[in-house]
């Protein structure tokens, strides 16, 4: 049998977690309401795109998964092909264009009532962005929120992401029908820098400093809370940062919400249906579905802004699948942990 980690239990804090991040939203819209100076200051804090108050906290969120990396323990994952075999054809053969038709069937047609034509193209290209975008960063979080393996959570997201240089351009490109798509490279090249081979240099480096085991375990549990703050922290400073629009917009950030939730659930029940069939392990089997669930936010909305501009519509569509997704997966990380029982524990 193939045993990659050890789960370590859920705190109360993170059984209450939903409860802090619908406070979060709701403090982070009263902010943007009451104080636009300062959320102005912190969306202003950007280079090649990127938020650097956001790629921040991100990284608090990243950085005491990265401890738990065990190298010598990625031998394990060629011995478990599967879950990131699952993982890499839900997002590329699969999750594009179920987003992009999502995008077409409703806004050029379940909603062509209520959206004029210009608006409804712009909001079906933001779509296809988040689509051809999947998870880099989050992934880490919601991997331990479901004490998924973070030795083999880190081999899917590398992998994916070395995929996402040569294959997001090419989709999105054929999906939004133009021959050429200006990728801001700067920001892709940053975002994994930031989000995925600091903090694992960082935890490396942590892990070699502490030496035995119980020692990293011990650190482990007391940076672990970090996770969670940087996640409270994000969610209220961007909804902080879309608190007007949310207030101005209530309908077209509802309507824009609808292929996004279906996507997200939808993908979701394809991949973790896929791997519980596959009998792949639940620490392996979870994150694989959490992946393609979740966006690369960051890269979507910075493509949206090159491509149509800061006030487009296809800018806004990215935004609401930025608002709708800590609901939604934490929605998921909850069915994830109560259906445990029907996952094998480990690969015979």
């Amino acid at each position: 049998m193939t045993h990659l980690s050890d789960p370590a239990p859920l705190g109360r804090f993170e059984r209450l977690l939903t409860l802090w991040v619908t406070l979060a939203m709701a403090g982070g819209i009263a902010l943007g309401v009451v104080a636009p100076g300062l959320v102005a200051a912190i969306a202003g804090a950007e280079i090649a795109s990127i938020n650097l108050v956001v790629a921040v906290l991100i990284w608090a969120m990243v950085y005491p998964m990265m401890v738990g990396v065990d190298f010598a323990a990625a031998a394990g994952v060629a011995r478990q092909p599967k879950g990131l075999l699952v993982t890499l054809a839900v997002n590329w053969l699969v999750k594009p264009f179920t987003m992009a038709a999502l995008a077409v069937l409703f806004f050029e047609h379940a909603f062509a009532p209520w959206i004029a034509p210009a608006d409804a193209a712009q909001y079906v290209a933001g779509l296809i962005l988040l689509g051809a975008a999947p998870c880099t960063a989050m992934v880490f979080v919601w991997s331990q929120l479901t004490r998924g393996d973070a030795t083999y959570t880190l081999v899917q997201v590398s992998v994916n992401d070395l995929i996402m240089t040569v294959a997001f351009a090419p989709i999105v490109a054929f999906l939004l029908g133009v021959t050429e798509i200006a990728v801001p490279w700067s920001t892709l090249i940053l975002a994994t820098g930031l989000y995925v081979v600091l903090p694992l240099i960082a935890g490396l480096t942590t892990r070699r400093m502490l030496g035995s085991k119980e020692a990293i375990n011990a650190f482990s549990a007391r940076v672990k809370p970090l996770s969670m703050i940087g996640l409270i922290a994000t969610v209220a400073i961007l909804f902080g940062l879309q608190g007007q629009v949310i207030l101005d917009r209530p309908l077209v950030i509802a309507l824009i919400a609808v292929p996004i939730l279906i996507q997200s659930y939808g993908i979701f029940a394809l991949a973790y249906a896929t791997a519980w069939a596959l009998k792949i392990p639940h620490r392996v089997a979870a994150p694989c579905a959490m992946i393609g669930t979740s966006n690369f936010f960051e890269l979507a909305v910075a493509v949206a802004i090159s491509l149509f501009g800061l006030g487009s519509g296809a800018a806004l569509a990215t935004v609401v699948g930025v608002l709708v997704e800590v609901p939604v997966m934490l929605s998921l990380v909850a069915f994830a942990n109560r259906t445990r029982s029907s996952f094998p524990e480990t690969t015979r």
